[in-house]
């Protein structure tokens, strides 16, 4: 029979493992560089002060995906649409800003694409996971009465072998996500870009194989429309 002092050695044992294999994770993510997004920033304050932006938008915030959403306002011409990405983001960045990228607008919905940079970085599902959750947090503190959208993490043609990882990630966000209906919705928009073949069709992207085209934006309008707010 193990004794209670015995038990007790194995748990403090496990828990200093557990807070080692975190710092050694937390060590292979590149860390937030305020710096890198100087100019983005302030091109969000000039934008703001030539145009005004909607009282209470429906907020897209995330990466590259979102900033290149280049037509987004036409897209959703009946809504109050609010484009705040920043190319290159991950999960750590979009944390960081949250205050002074959402917050601040008061948003009735934010629609967020944000992990895909994480996962081409080296993070695992379960990190892009656990960051999501540190999202939904924020959300739940700082707008708890706004709804949360999020987008799927996308196929890549030139980040096609960490497919796989990108689908473990999104797996895990949704099930949470449909556990949780009142407050958060999940958009597939990874699958509709995928041939029958199972891999992403050509057309949806740029000769970067990352971005997507303006066909690729048309299946995201058609699928992410569905779920704005009026």
């Amino acid at each position: 029979m193990i004794s209670p002092s015995i038990r007790r050695l194995r748990s403090v044992i496990t828990g200093l493992a557990l807070a080692g294999a975190a710092q050694v994770a937390a060590a292979q993510t590149p860390a937030v560089n305020p710096a890198q997004w100087t100019d983005e920033l302030r091109a969000f304050a000039r934008q703001d002060s030539l145009t005004p932006p909607p009282a209470h938008p429906i907020l897209f915030y995330g990466s590259s995906s979102i900033r290149k959403w280049e037509t987004l306002r036409e897209d959703f011409a009946n809504r109050p649409v609010l484009n705040r990405g920043f190319g290159g983001s991950r999960f750590p960045d979009a944390l960081y800003y949250f205050d002074r990228l959402v917050v601040a607008y008061q948003p009735r919905q934010v629609v967020l694409y944000e992990g895909d940079n994480d996962i081409g970085s080296g993070a695992t599902p379960q990190e892009v996971y656990q960051s999501f959750l540190a999202f939904e947090k924020l959300m739940q503190q700082k707008l708890p009465k706004v709804p949360l959208v999020f987008l799927a993490i996308k196929p890549s043609p030139s980040r096609w072998a960490l497919y796989p990882k990108v689908q473990e990630a999104n797996q895990l966000i949704r099930t949470y996500i449909e556990q949780h209906p009142k407050r958060l919705r999940y958009v597939d928009t990874a699958t509709p870009l995928l041939g029958p073949n199972g891999k992403p069709q050509p057309q949806f992207y740029v000769s970067d194989s990352l971005h997507m085209t303006p066909a690729g934006y048309s299946v995201w309008t058609r699928v992410v429309g569905k779920q704005l707010k009026k």
